[in-house]
């Protein structure tokens, strides 16, 4: 009997200086990025809220959340709107800064291989890098990003 390959519908979203990649059921929408509205005292990854769908949601930068720079948005620039995972983030979702549209991308086992060649912080939201033929995109930590989300916007309103 032949297996049978299993595939995952996901998307590669460009950052500064490489991709996530996510599974597609993660996302809710992709939107046109708009300067968020700050909030005080936050961290600078932490880049503010948004409205989307008549809620204000959090947007962070994943490059900054890994205590990389934080790039500067451009006309190419989006935000890639999740589902939340927990219930950590109020209202259930929050907003990662993408630096272009994300690519659709059929993942098999057939076409991912791990990829140890990085290490790495303990508390950065990264669970690994993968290797897909020419790329090597991060898979994001959403449960560690959710609850640096949370941490902050608890701060925030105390």
């Amino acid at each position: 009997m032949a297996e049978r390959v299993t595939e995952i519908y996901s998307l590669l979203i460009p950052l500064s200086d490489g991709r996530l990649i996510v599974p597609r059921a993660c996302v809710a929408e992709v939107i046109g990025f708009h300067p968020p509205s700050e909030m005080a005292g936050a961290p600078p990854w932490y880049i503010g809220t948004v409205s989307w769908n008549g809620r204000q949601i959090p947007v962070v930068s994943f490059e900054g959340a890994c205590g990389q720079s934080i790039p500067p948005a451009s006309g190419r620039t989006r935000i890639v709107v999740f589902h939340c995972l927990g219930s950590k983030v109020e209202g259930g979702y929050f907003g990662i800064v993408s630096q272009g549209f994300p690519q659709l991308v059929r993942v098999s086992s057939d076409v991912v291989r791990p990829d140890n060649s990085r290490v790495f912080p303990e508390r950065a939201p990264v669970i690994c890098q993968v290797r897909m033929v020419n790329e090597a995109p991060l898979v994001p930590d959403l449960e560690r990003l959710e609850e640096m989300i949370a941490d902050e916007t608890r701060i925030g309103t105390e």
